[in-house]
C-alpha cells in the first residue's frame, strides 16, 4: 500500500486524516454537550408542565386548601376532602395542554383520560408513581416517541400522568448531527486540500530534482539542478551536480576513447574487407573446403564494419557533436534513403506530406531511416513498407517489416545500447542501430515508438515536428 501512494498523496492522506480525527472528536464531543442540554432541557420543562396540571387538577378535586384549627380545637389538621360530584374527565378537558399529546389520571380505583390509553402506560411506571415516586419515561406510543410523565396526587394511591411529543427534539437533533457529519467531511476535505498545497510547496525541490535526473536520464548530461544556494537542498544540489559532471566528463572519455579506438580499427578493416573482397571475387577458383570458412569470415568482417561504423556514430553524439539543421523536404529524404536501403521501391508518401519540410540534420534523419530499414530487411523478414503521412507532431514516418513482431516484454529495451527484440544475441546485428534511431530522433525533438503491425510483424512509428 505505502509503496503504491506517492509521497505527495501520503502527505495529503496525512493531513486529511489529523483533520478528520480532528473533526470527529470535536464532533462527537459537541454532539454530547448539546444533545443532553436539549434532552434535559425536555425532561425538565415535560416535568414542570405536568406538576402544574397535577395541582390545577388537585386543586379542581379538593378546592383550596383548609386552614387548620387551633391544636385545642382538632389535635390534627384534617386531610382534604374532595369536592361533591366532582367531574375528573371535565376537569382533564380544562387543563391547559402547552405541548402533551395526552393526560390521564388514576383516581379512586378508576382511570380518566381526556385524551390517550392508560393501557400504554408501562406498568411498572404506574406503580411507581401510585408508591408517591415521580417518574419519566421514554417510549414509543402508536409509532410516536413521546416522554411519559408521572406525579403522585392525594389521596395515596392516585397519579397523573402525562405524555409529551419528542418528534420536535428528535428532528432538532437529527438535524444537529447531520450538521456536525457534513462539517467534519468539509474539515476532512480542508484537510486534503490543505495537504495538497502543503506537499505541493514542500516538494517542489524534489519535482525539479526529478525532472533534471530524467533529463541525465534521456542523455541531456549537461542539466544541472539550480538550487545550490537552498539552505535545506543546497547539499543534495551541489552532490548531484557533482555526480552529473563527472558523468558528463566519463561519459565524453569513453566516447572519445571508443571513437578513436574505431577510427584505428578502420583503417586495417578496410584493408581487410578490400582483401576479402577480392577473395570473393576467385570464390569459384577456392577449394570447396575452404569457401564456407571464407563466407563465414566475410559474414564476420561485415558485421564488424557495421560495429565500427555504429561506434563512430555513437561516439560523435556522446563527444557533443552539435550537427547542423537545414530544412529537408521529409518525403524526398525518407524515399531515398528507404528506397536505397531496401534496393527497391518501399516508400509510399501520402499527398498532404509531399510538401511538408523539416529542420533536420540530414546525416543523422537518413540514418534514422536507413538502420530502421535494414532493421527490418535484415532481422524481420523484410520490409514491407515505409509510409510518409501529416499527423502527430507534424509528419508521422511507419516503417513496417514481415517478422514475427516484438515481444511485449522486450518493447521497453529495444531503444537501449545492446539491447536486442531476441535475448538470444542471434542475428547479424550488434544491437546499437535502434540505439541510433532513437537518439537522432530525440535530437530532432521527436518521437519513436515500436508495436505491432495490424496485418503482422512489428511497426516502428517516428514522429518529427514539421515546419
Amino acid at each position: 500500500m505505502r509503496g503504491r501512494v506517492s509521497l505527495r498523496g501520503r502527505v495529503m492522506l496525512a493531513y486529511g486524516l489529523l483533520a478528520l480525527g480532528f473533526a470527529v472528536v470535536l464532533a462527537v464531543v459537541s454532539w454530547n454537550v448539546v444533545s443532553s442540554h436539549l434532552i434535559d432541557q425536555r425532561i425538565s420543562s415535560a416535568e414542570v408542565e405536568t406538576a402544574d396540571n397535577a395541582a390545577a387538577l388537585h386543586y379542581g378535586i379538593f378546592g383550596p386548601s383548609r386552614p387548620c384549627r387551633p391544636v385545642r380545637e382538632t389535635p390534627e389538621c384534617s386531610g382534604p376532602a374532595p369536592a361533591r360530584d366532582v367531574d375528573i374527565a371535565g376537569l382533564l378537558s380544562t387543563l391547559p395542554s402547552t405541548d402533551s399529546a395526552a393526560s390521564m389520571v388514576f383516581y379512586d380505583g378508576t382511570w380518566y383520560s381526556a385524551t390517550g390509553r392508560p393501557a400504554d402506560l408501562p406498568a411498572d411506571l404506574v406503580a411507581a408513581v401510585r408508591a408517591d415516586r415521580p417518574a419519566s419515561r421514554r417510549m414509543e406510543v402508536s409509532g410516536q416517541q413521546v416522554l411519559a410523565v408521572g406525579v403522585p396526587l392525594s389521596p395515596p394511591g392516585a397519579a397523573y400522568f402525562e405524555w409529551h411529543p419528542m418528534t420536535a427534539l428528535d428532528d432538532t437533533l437529527r438535524t444537529v448531527k447531520l450538521t456536525l457529519v457534513v462539517a467534519a467531511i468539509m474539515t476532512a476535505l480542508l484537510g486534503l486540500a490543505v495537504g495538497r498545497l502543503a506537499s505541493t510547496v514542500a516538494l517542489r525541490p524534489l519535482a525539479k530534482l526529478t525532472d533534471v535526473a530524467s533529463e541525465v536520464a534521456r542523455g541531456q548530461l549537461d542539466a544541472r539542478l539550480q538550487a545550490e544556494d537552498d539552505r535545506d537542498l543546497g547539499g543534495l544540489a551541489r552532490s548531484f551536480n557533482q555526480t552529473a559532471a563527472n558523468l558528463q566528463r566519463r561519459v565524453a572519455a569513453d566516447a572519445r576513447f571508443a571513437g578513436d579506438v574505431s577510427h584505428e580499427l578502420r583503417t586495417p578493416l578496410m584493408t581487410m574487407l578490400n582483401s576479402m573482397q577480392l577473395i570473393q571475387n576467385h570464390r569459384d577458383e577456392l577449394p570447396a573446403v575452404v569457401r564456407e570458412p571464407v563466407d563465414l569470415l566475410g559474414d564476420d568482417l561485415d558485421r564488424f564494419r557495421r560495429l565500427v561504423v555504429d561506434l563512430l556514430e555513437i561516439s560523435r553524439d556522446d563527444g557533443g557533436d552539435q550537427g547542423s539543421r537545414e530544412i529537408v523536404r521529409i518525403a524526398d529524404l525518407v524515399r531515398a534513403a528507404a528506397d536505397a536501403t531496401a534496393g527497391r521501391q518501399v516508400t509510399t508518401v501520402e499527398p498532404e506530406a509531399e510538401q511538408l519540410t523539416l529542420q533536420a540534420d540530414k546525416r543523422r534523419l537518413e540514418r534514422v531511416v536507413a538502420n530502421l530499414v535494414e532493421n527490418a530487411e535484415d532481422h524481420a523478414g523484410g520490409c514491407k513498407g515505409v509510409t510518409v503521412t501529416a499527423g502527430g507532431l507534424g509528419v508521422v514516418i511507419t516503417v513496417d517489416d514481415s517478422g514475427p513482431g516484438i515481444p511485449d516484454e522486450h518493447l521497453d529495451r529495444i531503444f537501449e545500447r545492446f539491447g536486442r527484440a531476441d535475448p538470444t544475441g542471434g542475428g547479424r546485428g550488434v544491437g546499437l542501430g535502434l540505439a541510433i534511431v532513437a537518439r537522432h530522433v530525440q535530437w530532432h525533438q521527436g518521437t519513436i515508438q515500436a508495436g505491432k503491425r495490424p496485418e503482422g510483424g512489428a511497426r516502428f512509428t517516428v514522429e518529427l515536428p514539421a515546419t
